[in-house]
């Protein structure tokens, strides 16, 4: 009995006080590259992920996870400021000039440092401009694609940082560059004992299984078993500073793998990403999250964790009654994503909507061509990746496979997925009778959403505006161009101050 009324003296502290929180909580926040759930944890086969299966055994472990955006700056902006990308203006990828519209953005950094917090970061940010997070302490900056600094140096550095922060609380995040393209086989002999393409399967949801595409399946294995090294290391590191018990450890990948249907689409595929918090005397050890969630609700979570106001615009969810209760009566019905492409040369606007079952794909421009998909499946395109499905790959798929491309290059108006009994959207169901009543629920459901949240892309006049500025510059030029600025950086927020005015 004694121990039960000194554990729930726990909760009551760590939910209620926000000054005892303030003081005594630490957030670790690791985020990974371009991968989806693709980890022992979640029940793949091919993965060898023993730390972060360690991890998801002692804390709450998100079924059904999703970012708003598939692609890195958006989806980062979107975690990190809590905000939606048409609210917060991070549509496209940093290195290619898109930015969010105000530098003032409130964002983990800038709030929990002014709240007492001391701030780091580690690996890229990637999200414009910089200066809108005030990290007070920033170790390998860069991306490190190439993977020249070692997951052993991202754990120092992080070891640095505790060394640092022994008398104030802290937020730190840790962003390891795997397992984003290039798919290194083997970096700093790490895998030590990779996989190899005659040991794995492709991902269901790409549809295709040729020799060369399982190659890339391959190594894609070993950046999550490099990056999954990397994890264990960091956490010895947490656990040696006495700080293991005082910090909240969250950890996200940022989008989907970049296979064709994933990174860059409102598939599964590219939205639906891992997500495990670890909360010592909160989170439920060992338990599976069934409901909706999305990485909008990180800020919440953690600044209510905190004990620190969050700004009212966050459309985001606190998810401490998710990492106690058995069972939530009452969560939310709907969960969004939204794309643009990546950049000029892949641009194509598309949002989704999806409750538990029914998933519904909405493309304002129909019938025109996607160049996200061409860059999967079309060997001319400019910015055709490797792990995309050449002509001959495809020419292996099944003819449901090579209907459902077709439909990806050039979409109708709104596609219906069963996703209970078609989890990988293969068929589309919007022209099936029975579930006419289903279709206009999600329509409803999308359209209030963008109302509710003032979304510049449900308007017709701004979907071309912006359509058309990318396409007059697939030719990059812009990138040298200290003076560029894409035009919706200005449009955009008139708009929404125009229908924010409205009564």
């Amino acid at each position: 009995m004694k121990a039960q009324i000194s554990h729930c003296l726990v909760i009551v502290c760590f939910l209620c006080s926000g000054a005892v929180a303030a003081d005594r909580l630490n957030i670790l926040l690791i985020v990974s590259e371009d991968n989806g759930p693709e980890l022992g944890c979640y029940g793949d086969p091919h993965a060898r992920t023993p730390n972060l299966d360690r991890l998801a055994s002692e804390g709450v472990l998100f079924e059904n996870a999703f970012v708003p955006y598939s692609v890195c700056s958006p989806s980062r902006a979107c975690f990190l400021t809590g905000l939606y990308p048409h609210q917060n203006g991070q549509i496209g990828l940093a290195t290619h000039k898109f930015a969010m519209y105000r530098k003032e953005t409130p964002n983990f950094a800038s709030l929990l440092r002014k709240s007492g917090y001391r701030t780091g970061l580690i690996g890229k940010l990637h999200v414009n401009p910089e200066s809108a997070f005030p990290f007070d302490f920033r170790a390998i900056p860069g991306a490190n694609f190439n993977r020249h600094e070692t997951v052993a140096n991202y754990a120092a550095a992080a070891a640095r940082f505790f060394a640092q922060t022994r008398d104030s609380s802290w937020f730190l995040s840790v962003n390891f560059p795997d397992a984003h393209l290039p798919f290194l086989r083997q970096a700093n002999r790490l895998p030590t004992k990779p996989l190899s393409a005659d040991e794995v399967k492709p991902l269901p949801w790409i549809g295709v299984n040729t020799p060369r595409l399982r190659e890339q399946v391959a190594n894609y294995y070993n950046c999550l078993e490099r990056l999954d090294h990397g994890v264990g290391l960091l956490m010895a590191e947490l656990r040696n500073s006495g700080q293991s018990e005082n910090t909240i450890v969250i950890y996200i990948g940022d989008h989907g793998a970049q296979f064709p249907r994933g990174k860059g689409t409102v598939y599964e595929g590219g939205l639906r990403v891992p997500m495990i918090i670890r909360w010592p005397a909160i989170a439920k050890a060992g338990q599976s999250c069934h409901e909706l969630v999305s990485t909008v609700d990180l800020l919440p979570t953690v600044l209510q964790a905190a004990g620190v106001e969050a700004p009212e615009i966050l459309p985001g969810r606190a998810l401490q009654p998710l990492l106690s209760e058995p069972k939530v009566t009452e969560w939310r019905q709907y969960i969004f994503g939204f794309t643009t492409g990546a950049n000029a040369r892949n641009c194509f606007v598309q949002h989704s909507v999806r409750d538990e079952r029914y998933k519904l794909i909405s493309s304002p421009r129909a019938g025109t061509v996607n160049l996200i998909a061409g860059s999967y499946l079309d060997e001319s395109h400019q910015n055709f990746v490797i792990s995309g499905a050449t002509s001959k790959d495809q020419a292996t798929a099944s003819r449901t496979v090579r209907a459902a491309f077709t439909r990806w290059k050039r979409p109708p108006r709104f596609e219906l997925y069963d996703l209970q009994k078609d989890p990988y959207e293969w068929h589309d169901q919007s022209q099936n009778p029975e579930l006419v009543e289903v279709k206009k629920r999600l329509i409803k459901a999308l359209t209030d959403q963008q109302e509710r949240t003032y979304d510049p892309f449900i308007d017709s006049k701004n979907v071309e505006a912006y359509v058309t500025e990318q396409l007059a510059n697939r030719d990059l030029a812009y990138k040298g161009n200290k003076s560029f600025r894409w035009s919706y950086l200005d449009a955009f927020p008139k708009w929404r101050a125009a229908h924010l005015s409205e009564p």
